[in-house]
């Protein structure tokens, strides 16, 4: 099934993008054995030299035994972009960072997918929130 391509143009992105803050705490842990997790538990999946990355629920890995450091909020922004366009990661990382907050980001086929150290989810979200005006004023 065909899907439409998604949004390429940087300032129709942002203006659009519509951050959503999931509900939960989320971890990245690295596992050398998927056997032991079942798939449904996990948000991402990234296949590395040292092992797989596994973004799963904060309460999962816990109930697994599944070591983690970083405990994450995970927004998604709720605009289709294509996965051609340019700038709109650099964009909300600039803007995230100058308000003192690292981002990790994974770009699905429909929408991307922040997540931020719990602590500082409401900060992001007014960040990001801030960003769809921002478009109109002329300051991107």
């Amino acid at each position: 099934m065909n899907s439409p391509s998604g949004i390429t143009n940087l300032a129709e992105l942002i203006k659009q993008m519509e951050p959503v803050l999931n509900e939960g705490e989320y971890v990245f842990a690295s596992v050398t054995d998927l056997k032991s997790i079942p798939r449904e538990i996990t948000i991402c999946e990234v296949k590395e030299k040292e092992g797989t990355t596994v973004v799963l629920p904060k309460e999962e890995a816990l109930r697994l035994g599944i070591a983690f450091d970083f405990v994450a909020a995970w927004i998604t922004l709720n605009v289709h972009s294509a996965l051609e366009a340019v700038g709109l990661t650099a964009a909300f990382a600039t803007a995230l960072g100058s308000a003192g907050i690292s981002c990790n980001v994974i770009a699905g086929y429909y929408h991307d997918h922040i997540f931020v150290d719990h602590h500082s989810a409401e900060k992001a979200m007014e960040v990001l929130w801030g960003m769809t005006g921002e478009v109109g004023d002329g300051r991107l």
